[in-house]
């Protein structure tokens, strides 16, 4: 009787140790990417603009932004009313996100040599018709948390929409804020000032 049990319990066991590359499955070492977008290239233009009226457009582009990791059905994350946008549980190596928004129906940004529990920041993104163009490439940023004092190069670097980003090693305690939503910077400008 015994023996009869084994041969069922080695095979079940072989089978769930067996991962198949073919199944999406979640990563043991996600990633999270961060950042805000823009506008979408040569958005509709209204005839007469103001600050609420551009504010009032980009929030509605915003609400109807979609975003996905190319085969990886188990990130979260979206896009917030302000243009922000979070993606978590991503898996690292190459990335493909696209965004879809009125004007930009596939625009995607490429990412290839993420190492695993890298938090990618890509502030001011530009969304085109089919890809996505980085405003401020300066301000881009790849971390790797570490248990150190200070950043430093980690002598690692990824590439973000054709731009070689150096990967730095950041201390534990700065990384907080990679779950996080980040905050843009504000765009409108005062119409009066009162003294």
């Amino acid at each position: 009787m015994m023996k009869h049990l084994l041969l069922p319990l080695a095979l079940l066991a072989a089978a769930c140790t067996n991962e198949n590359p073919t199944v999406p499955h979640v990563s043991k070492e996600p990633i999270s990417v961060r950042g805000w977008l823009v506008d979408v290239e040569a958005g509709p233009s209204a005839p007469f603009r103001t600050a609420e009226t551009e504010a009032a457009r980009k929030a509605q582009l915003f609400q109807q932004t979609y975003v996905e990791v190319r085969n990886a059905p188990y990130v979260s994350g979206g896009v917030a009313e302000n243009g922000s946008f979070l993606l978590l549980d991503v898996p690292p190596g190459k990335i493909t996100i696209v965004f879809t928004a009125p004007g930009a129906p596939a625009a995607k940004l490429e990412m290839d040599n993420v190492p695993g529990n890298a938090d990618i920041f890509l502030p001011g993104l530009l969304l085109k018709p089919s890809s996505v163009a980085l405003t401020d490439p300066a301000a881009v940023k790849a971390r790797l948390a570490a248990r150190i004092d200070k950043a430093r190069p980690s002598g690692l670097s990824t590439t973000i929409a054709g731009l070689r980003v150096p990967v730095l090693e950041t201390p534990i305690a700065q990384m907080a804020d990679r779950h996080d939503y980040p905050i843009p910077p504000t765009q409108l400008v005062p119409i009066a000032r009162v003294k």
